[in-house]
């Protein structure tokens, strides 16, 4: 049975069997004096059994020895090599067959899951917080290399391209409730919205978007919402340089990854968004921004350019350019649109 189970060991014993006995005919035949391009071409001769005729005359004893065993030992080990290779590669492809028709059979399962398209940084970070989320996902890789990788990982896998409507409906498009279009080509992203919107109108899409003039290119595509990871840097580059202390309080204190965390649980985020010179909402209070964000979200505090800190601001407090405010709500992006 230890056979079966592990034909690449098995390959592999035989084939140094195989380089064994062909070492020690050609160390036998040079031995007898032959040097090592005869011997070396002898023991090939007789071990593929190809019958060219002799290079040097088998005319003693000892000579017609190593002969009869290079004809008993490689012989046997070529036809062993053979059925080796034979069930390796066999047993390889039955496997690969099992394992698609396993993951398929999987995938007919799921419903109300997440279909996340490609497997790079942001597909990554992505299916290892939906794993400790414990929501079911499917991931969509047109690399066989990286498909690998994610089945080591134990999640589900397609090997195939986003934009083939065939590839969506295999994943389960029709059962799905959210598609998290993550690929880092822009339009890739939109056509693969196009389609996963027509195949399901009721769907949830999230996009990745690479340059902002493709946000509102995903959107009108049908995106629910755009993700620009590039913009989104750009922004915590700034925090931490224009208000250092209250980017460390909100990312690394263990209080507020805490209320971070309850927050998501609620279906909500947290962050810090700073206002802009000539934004629509530059110089507006409390209550009118959070007015005209009709219930979107809710400042929670405002970090003045001074260093003052205004934690519950009173509704009538005025925002400046440049003040660094605090906000929960349930779109960041939407947030930050609404700032300009």
């Amino acid at each position: 049975m230890n056979l079966f189970r592990s034909p690449g060991r098995t390959l592999a014993n035989i084939v140094l069997f195989n380089l064994t006995v062909v070492v020690i005919a050609t160390i036998a035949y040079m031995w007898a004096g032959w040097d090592f391009g005869d011997a070396f071409y002898m023991v090939l001769l007789t071990v593929y059994t190809v019958g060219y005729g002799e290079v040097r005359p088998i005319d003693t004893t000892y000579l017609h020895l190593v002969t009869v065993f290079l004809m008993i030992f490689g012989c046997t080990g070529m036809i062993l090599l053979t059925g080796a290779l034979i069930q390796f590669l066999t047993i390889t492809q039955i496997r690969q067959i099992l394992g698609s028709n396993r993951m398929q059979s999987e995938i007919d399962k799921l419903k109300d899951h997440v279909i996340v398209v490609g497997f790079g940084r942001i597909g990554y970070m992505l299916a290892r917080e939906l794993k400790a989320a414990g929501r079911k996902f499917v991931i969509l890789e047109m690399s066989e290399a990286r498909a690998t990788e994610i089945r080591e990982n134990g999640y589900l896998c397609l090997v195939g391209d986003g934009t083939h409507e065939e590839v969506l409906k295999h994943a389960g498009i029709d059962r799905a409730h959210t598609l998290a279009c993550v690929l880092p080509n822009d339009a890739a992203n939109v056509f693969i919205t196009l389609s996963a919107r027509a195949l399901n109108p009721k769907i949830e899409i999230i996009a990745r978007g690479e340059v902002p003039s493709t946000e509102n290119k995903l959107k009108q595509a049908g995106a629910d919402k755009v993700v620009l990871p590039a913009h989104i840097g750009a922004e915590r580059i700034a925090e931490l340089i224009l208000y250092p202390e209250a980017a460390r309080r909100l990312r690394t204190s263990s209080q507020m990854q805490e209320l971070e965390h309850s927050l998501r649980g609620l279906g909500l985020e947290m962050d810090v968004v700073i206002v802009p010179a000539e934004g629509p909402l530059t110089g507006l209070s409390i209550g009118e921004i959070e007015a005209r964000a009709h219930g979107g979200f809710f400042i929670v505090q405002v970090n003045r350019q001074s260093g003052d800190t205004i934690a519950s601001p009173d509704p009538a407090l005025v925002v400046a350019s440049g003040d660094g405010i605090v906000i929960v709500g349930r779109s960041m992006t939407a947030a930050r649109a609404l700032f300009g």
